[in-house]
């Protein structure tokens, strides 16, 4: 009985701990990031995206954007908290959006190096989730 009774408990910790490791409980900063940068990602169907990238904490070092996904990788550094970039894309691409994922390398004064990943969307359409994570 004893032994059922330690069985049980066990499961159970073992899931409450699961639980807070896939809701992002415990030492998880990604309210931080979400809270200083912002980032969007919008087609036009005049055939540009034009991408925009904010940090409130005015911050940032530098970043350097890449679009993946493209024939030929578009790479572009910036050295301000925020920008705009027009980018050329006069094409719909075959198999959506989600293979051309924009990436930024961030280096922020307070927080470190910082890596954001987001999918360009058409103007109507809502804005994907934000991937946050340190390197």
């Amino acid at each position: 009985m004893a032994r059922k009774l330690g069985v049980s408990i066990s499961l159970g910790i073992i899931t409450v701990l699961a639980i807070v490791f896939l809701m992002g409980g415990g030492t998880d900063d990604k309210d931080v990031l979400r809270q200083t940068f912002h980032i969007d990602a919008v087609y036009y169907d005049s055939g540009h995206v034009e991408i925009s990238y904010f940090d409130k904490s005015d911050k940032t070092n530098s970043v350097v954007m890449e679009i993946l996904g493209m024939e030929k990788s578009y790479q572009k550094t910036f050295s301000d908290s925020k920008f705009i970039e027009i980018v050329p894309f006069p094409n719909l691409p075959k198999y959506g959006w989600a293979i051309h994922p924009v990436v930024l390398e961030i280096y922020h004064e307070e927080l470190g190096h910082i890596q954001l990943k987001t999918e360009i969307h058409a103007l109507d359409e809502p804005i994907p989730p934000v991937i946050y994570s340190r390197p």
